[in-house]
């Protein structure tokens, strides 16, 4: 019994470290370049793990409560699938992104067709806020994104990514539908009561099967300082600059919902799932696209750090 309580209590400890533990993720992955090049061809697989963690935690009750008034939901999800990408897509075409910077125009642009990451109402109810609309968001746009992915790929990187639109959308479907049936069934044997007694073990799980996402991306970032500083700083500043801009016009659009609304649905808008994105495509994407997603996860992973003292005031 002690043999299996230890690894427990282990995770249990990791998973109470919230956004700390996922913070230091990313400095330790740059620390050591070689686990993440041990880890890359598993990127695929951590995702789908991830997403089964994400749907297990699905409450069924709180979902179907707050969908009696539905109203912020639609238009939550309306804003973050399909207005969002067009917005992207209008300031990439007016700094001439596609024709000056292909491989970084096409990282933009999958980030701007990815759902909302996964962990992003467990981030928000550690910042203080309710993580239910934000659940709910998530789930709806995750739903749409084999379609409005789909669908963008078609009319702005046709050609540019190296596999079919259709190709996409359908691994997609098969990335999301086979991990809500994996959950499905563990929530059904386990039962609802057991997810939630081991809340804290299951985010301990979360962030070592993260570790392999974050160390995969972020193990060639050193080497990218190392050989074009002046590159990889300003693709950093790039990444911050998105984050934020997409978080600050969110809040503007969402403030007739509610200060509180308001934050939370923009925080959760500015953390975009490259890694969905990133799995579907089977990691086959140039280096300047990778070394993008890399530095997203400074802004992702940092920013419910960074956030707090604002968040505090909205909250």
């Amino acid at each position: 019994m002690s043999v299996l309580h230890s690894p427990l209590a282990g995770l249990a400890w990791l998973g109470r470290q919230g956004t700390g533990a996922i913070a230091v993720l990313v400095f330790i992955g740059i620390a050591v370049p070689a686990v993440g090049a041990v880890l890359k061809p598993y990127v695929a697989e951590a995702i789908f793990a991830l997403l089964c963690i994400a749907f297990l935690r699905v409450d069924a009750a709180a979902l179907r409560g707050t969908l009696r008034r539905p109203g912020v939901l639609l238009a939550a999800t309306g804003w973050t699938m399909v207005v969002m990408p067009l917005l992207f897509v209008g300031v990439c075409l007016a700094f001439d992104l596609e024709g000056r910077f292909p491989d970084l125009y096409l990282a933009i642009m999958l980030q701007a067709v990815a759902s909302p990451m996964m962990a992003a109402p467990a981030f928000a109810a550690l910042m203080g806020f309710d993580a239910t609309l934000i659940l709910l968001t998530l789930v709806a746009s995750t739903a749409l994104t084999p379609l409005t992915a789909t669908f963008y790929a078609y009319l702005f990187l046709d050609g540019t990514l190296s596999l079919s639109p259709i190709a996409l959308g359908v691994k997609l479907l098969a990335i999301l539908a086979g991990s809500a049936l994996v959950a499905a069934v563990v929530r059904r044997i386990a039962g609802g009561d057991a997810v939630a007694r081991r809340k804290n073990e299951i985010d301990g799980l979360n962030v070592l099967v993260l570790f392999v996402f974050v160390a995969a991306v972020m193990g060639g970032v050193a080497d990218s300082f190392l050989a074009a500083p002046l590159l990889a700083t300003a693709i950093g500043l790039l990444a911050f600059v998105i984050t934020f801009a997409v978080l600050g016009v969110t809040l503007l659009a969402f403030l007739w919902a509610g200060r509180d609304r308001a934050f939370a649905l923009a925080f959760m808008a500015s953390q975009r799932n490259m890694g969905l994105m990133l799995a579907a495509t089977g990691g086959v994407l140039p280096d300047m696209a990778w070394l993008y997603f890399a530095m997203c996860q400074f802004p992702i992973y940092l920013s419910p750090h960074l956030l707090k003292p604002l968040a505090r005031r909205f909250g």
